[in-house]
């Protein structure tokens, strides 16, 4: 199954620029908003959650223990919708190129700092000379990709 996973992340990461894009042109077409293409995204999204969930014949008795949730763990959705705005507004203003590069470089600081001290309940995971050396490479990467341009 691992190959499998590791297929799924590259796929997601491949679509994460066909996103921002999409959406900017959508924001386009009605008039220039990017909150309400956000929105339109998201309900769109919503939908085809809707959908395969009926389709995979999910439980929804699930919905009954929603009450037993804290209010951090309901906080997801606003996150996904910072993400969509963000990159909606973001992408044609700094570039795709550098807006991805930027998002990955907070991605893995963030990740590095939640495998090492397990945040959320996550395996704790050591931080190694491999890892750091991984994650400074990212950071070399993103300053190339935002200011390469600039040193010729």
């Amino acid at each position: 199954m691992y190959p499998l996973y590791l297929l799924l992340a590259l796929t997601i990461g491949l679509i994460v620029p066909l996103q921002s894009t999409i959406n900017n042109q959508l924001k386009i077409v009605i008039g220039g908003s990017t909150v309400i293409a956000a929105l339109i995204s998201f309900g769109v999204g919503t939908l085809s959650l809707l959908l395969i969930s009926l389709l995979t014949q999910q439980k929804w008795s699930s919905f009954t223990q929603l009450g037993q949730a804290t209010w951090w763990q309901l906080t997801g959705g606003a996150m996904g919708a910072l993400f969509v705005f963000g990159t909606t507004l973001l992408a044609p203003r700094i570039g795709v190129a550098v807006m991805l590069a930027v998002i990955i470089c907070g991605q893995i600081l963030a990740s590095l700092l939640f495998d090492r001290f397990g945040i959320l309940g996550l395996p704790v995971r050591e931080l190694s000379t491999p890892r750091l050396l991984g994650a400074a490479l990212v950071l070399v990467g993103v300053l190339l990709v935002s200011f390469g341009d600039r040193l010729r």
